[in-house]
């Protein structure tokens, strides 16, 4: 049986930003199979009592200075957005419709919504700037709004969320290895090393 490492997101979290962008070194590094898991942090939020840090001043701070390290580390493009918290409801149905209806098709979206949020510093809490982001991705928005609207996704979502909630996730990015769970992109090299 292939090796898999379970990740858990939403292209809210800077922190999912960049494990996204490390996750296939890793996996390629230990012959790992990354298995998507998009839920809701809101939700996810909502039913754990947690939050964000930015919530907390002291630790907000912190965390921006933290994060642009981890950055510089990685190699990787990164930028606070001055939007930021975006609800991120939509985009995220919109990951999870796509990786129920045209999986390989999912990571390109996703790549490209992370890097408008965490890169660009785009709203994507305005429609109109994920029109034109979903546009530039090779997405056509009357597909992705019905996609985005679909019962199925929607209930999917939400599944994806409980399930989270239900195996101890409370914030993103979260990884599992087997039953081993690791919260944070600080904890990469814990999941590279039980790929290993």
């Amino acid at each position: 049986m292939a090796k898999e490492v379970e990740f858990y997101f939403d292209v809210g979290s800077p922190a999912a930003y960049l494990a996204w962008k490390q996750l296939p070194k890793i996996a390629a590094e230990t012959g790992a199979q990354v298995v998507y898991r998009p839920f809701l942090l809101g939700g996810v939020f909502q039913a754990t009592g947690n939050k964000s840090p930015m919530e907390v001043p002291a630790k907000g701070h912190y965390m921006l200075q933290d994060l642009q390290r981890y950055a510089r580390r990685y190699g990787v493009d990164f930028a606070h957005n001055p939007h930021f918290p975006i609800n991120t409801l939509m985009l995220m149905r919109g990951a999870v419709g796509l990786q129920m209806r045209q999986p390989a098709r999912m990571p390109v979206y996703v790549d490209a919504v992370f890097h408008a949020i965490w890169v660009d510093g785009r709203n994507m809490g305005d429609p109109a700037v994920v029109a034109m982001v979903i546009k530039d991705a090779g997405f056509d928005k009357p597909q992705f709004q019905d996609l985005a609207s679909d019962p199925e996704v929607k209930e999917q979502l939400k599944a994806n969320s409980t399930q989270a909630v239900g195996r101890g996730v409370f914030g993103a990015p979260t990884f599992f290895v087997g039953d081993q769970m690791y919260w944070g992109q600080d904890r990469l090299d814990f999941v590279k090393e039980a790929l290993q």
